[in-house]
C-alpha cells in the first residue's frame, strides 16, 4: 500500500491553476480557491492563476504559455471537462499534450463513482505531460477538485510518496528532447 516516507525530503513544486468558465469571476472561483488552499496547505507553491472562457484557442494558448515557463512544474485546470457544447478543455489539452497519463482520468472516475455514481461518465478529466510540465484537467466543481487533489494529486506530487511519485520523474520528462539534440 502507498505511504509517505518521512525519511525522504519533501520537494515543493510550482503549480499554476487555470479556471475554465464562461460564468465565474475571480470573486466566485470556488474551485480555483479550493485547489489553491489545498496546494498551499500541502507545502507547494501556487505560482500562477488565471481564469479563461470555454474557448479552445484561449485555453490552449494559456496552457502553451505556462508549459513554456520554466518556473511552472504542474498546471491544474478546473472546468470545461463535461460533454456539453461549451465544454472544450480536453480538446484544448489535446493541442499541447505530448503524452497522456491515462491512469489519472481512469482513477479519477473510479473514485468519483464511489461518490456520485454513474454520473461520473460525464467527466472527461485527464492528465498528460508537455515539454516537462504535468497537466491535469479537472471538472469545475469544488467537490471534484477536492477529490482529485485529496485522493490522487496530493500523493503523486509528494516527493516522499512510496513506492513512486511524479516528482521523482520530473528530471526525466524531457529525455526525448535531449536525445534529439
Amino acid at each position: 500500500m502507498a505511504r509517505i516516507d518521512e525519511s525522504r525530503p519533501f520537494l515543493p513544486v510550482n503549480i499554476a491553476i487555470l479556471t475554465v468558465s464562461d460564468t465565474r469571476t475571480p470573486a466566485t472561483d470556488t474551485s480555483g480557491d479550493t485547489l489553491a488552499e489545498r496546494i498551499q496547505g500541502a507545502g507547494h507553491r501556487v505560482v500562477a492563476r488565471a481564469l479563461v472562457r470555454d474557448e479552445v484557442d484561449a485555453i490552449a494558448a494559456h496552457l502553451a504559455d505556462w508549459i513554456a515557463d520554466p518556473g511552472i512544474d504542474v498546471v491544474i485546470s478546473t472546468g470545461g471537462t463535461g460533454i456539453t457544447g461549451r465544454d472544450v478543455t480536453p480538446e484544448a489539452f489535446e493541442r499541447v499534450v505530448e503524452k497522456r497519463i491515462e491512469g489519472f482520468g481512469e482513477l479519477f472516475r473510479m473514485l468519483s463513482y464511489q461518490k456520485i455514481g454513474t454520473s461520473t461518465i460525464q467527466s472527461r478529466a485527464l492528465g498528460g505531460v508537455a515539454r516537462g510540465t504535468y497537466l491535469f484537467a479537472l471538472p469545475g466543481s469544488p467537490g471534484a477538485c477536492r477529490d482529485a487533489w485529496d485522493d490522487i494529486l496530493r500523493f503523486q506530487l509528494d516527493s516522499r510518496h512510496r513506492p513512486c511519485n511524479l516528482v521523482e520523474l520530473m528530471p526525466r520528462l524531457q529525455e526525448h528532447m535531449r536525445a534529439a539534440e
